[in-house]
């Protein structure tokens, strides 16, 4: 594969004798939702270029008109340094097996270092035969249900650029969407636990006198647990005032 096709930046996908244009159209949906955008295309069933193709990329066409069309795997791994073959079963091939996750962080790792690697997809039917096999490094395997291991191309395609961005560090594996504010500072918060105190002091909740000093510990001890935003705080203020000023009118 040459380095037009392989940049040292991510890996090359290639579609070895895929059968529907739908499904890489599909498959190149798949990659760009993840950053990828080599595709290498090995004589496809249908012909170059598909319009079934590009009809299913729905905004990927790019990845479509890019892509490198070969006439057989040999030709399209050219100078590639790693490849990486998926499958869903055992080809009694004497391989290394990868999860998709550890590949992935390999691929990575060899890129790095300056490597060109190439993952394999076979086509829809049955997959990739022991001969392209036999041309990669590494197999990659998921660990599906065995009664029913089969993937669909994107859905293969989906799930190894989704391992790929992970292992790019650009997967977070919890995020709190701030809706319009931000965390509350521990000035404010004290500010409000102040304002509470005075409230529930005023409303004789402090009773009796000898757990006084337990129960203000127990509520900034409350408070301290809670992450509240400013939003939240504000929120805590108003409520208080709000109560006070119905107190007063009753």
């Amino acid at each position: 594969m040459t380095d037009a096709i392989t940049p040292p930046t991510i890996p090359a996908f290639v579609l070895v004798r895929p059968q529907m244009g739908e499904n890489i159209g599909a498959a190149a949906r798949a990659m760009w939702n993840f950053g990828l955008d080599h595709m290498a295309v090995v004589a496809p069933r249908d012909g170059w270029p598909n319009p079934a193709a590009v009809a299913m990329a729905s905004g990927a066409g790019r990845l479509l008109d890019e892509a490198r069309l070969y006439s057989d795997l040999p030709e399209a791994l050219g100078r590639t340094d790693f490849v990486f073959a998926t499958t869903a079963r055992n080809r009694d091939l004497t391989k290394p097996v990868f999860s998709p996750e550890a590949a992935m962080a390999a691929a990575a790792e060899k890129i790095a270092s300056g490597q060109r690697v190439a993952v394999l997809f076979g086509p829809e039917r049955a997959g990739l035969e022991n001969d392209d096999i036999s041309r990669a490094n590494a197999l990659i395997s998921v660990p599906v249900n065995p009664e029913f291991p089969s993937l669909n191309l994107a859905q293969c395609v989906l799930l190894v650029g989704y391992e790929w961005r992970r292992a790019q560090g650009d997967v977070k594996a919890q995020t709190v969407g701030m809706a319009g504010t931000e965390w509350a500072s521990g000035q404010e918060v004290e500010h409000l636990s102040q304002h509470f105190e005075e409230r529930l002091e005023t409303a004789g909740f402090f009773y009796p006198d000898h757990k006084i000093a337990s129960m203000k510990v127990n509520l900034r001890n409350m408070w301290s647990r809670m992450p509240l935003t400013r939003a939240d705080v504000q929120t805590f203020h108003g409520m208080m005032r709000q109560m006070v000023r119905w107190k007063e009118r009753d």
